[in-house]
């Protein structure tokens, strides 16, 4: 765990530069699963942003945002954005396209270039966890915040659920 009180990634000074408060989320170790990180930090998966990277047959990314306790669904998302057959990208396509390792992508500090799609279940919230772009810390942030600052589209991008 970070003790230095002058901790900060991209995500953070995105943030700080927008004058937007958070509240830092410590772990103890980095996670593997949204279920793992939300024991971590505490909280509810429903209440943790997944931030999942699409990659479309043309080398086309997206960025795509669901609740945690949730699926990305790619053919969703390549019909909002009018793209071909969408995949999940591979961890070195999210490292390079993002700026960040898979698993600790955020909806800030991304290339303007890159569609940013929000599902509609994350306005059902008041304030959500995103990544600080560091595996060992979340930030708690006001969806509406979040909103303002990424400016992304919006749409109903969770694949349907069984039961």
């Amino acid at each position: 765990m970070h003790t230095d009180p002058h901790w900060q990634t991209p995500v953070t000074a995105a943030l700080d530069s927008a004058d937007i408060r958070y509240q830092i989320l410590w772990q103890s170790r980095a996670t593997q699963s949204i279920e793992d990180t939300a024991a971590q930090r505490g909280i509810d998966p429903a209440q943790m942003l997944k931030t999942m990277v699409l990659r479309d047959m043309g080398g086309r990314y997206a960025v795509a945002c669901v609740p945690g306790n949730q699926q990305v669904s790619p053919p969703k998302v390549r019909q909002l954005l009018g793209c071909r057959r969408m995949t999940l990208a591979s961890a070195q396509q999210v490292q390079s396209t993002t700026g960040y390792a898979r698993g600790t992508v955020a909806p800030l500090g991304l290339s303007p270039d890159l569609a940013l799609v929000f599902d509609e279940q994350i306005w059902r919230y008041e304030t959500v966890t995103i990544s600080s772009g560091e595996p060992h810390a979340g930030l708690w942030v006001r969806v509406k915040d979040l909103l303002v600052l990424c400016q992304p589209l919006r749409g109903d991008i969770c694949r349907v659920q069984d039961g």
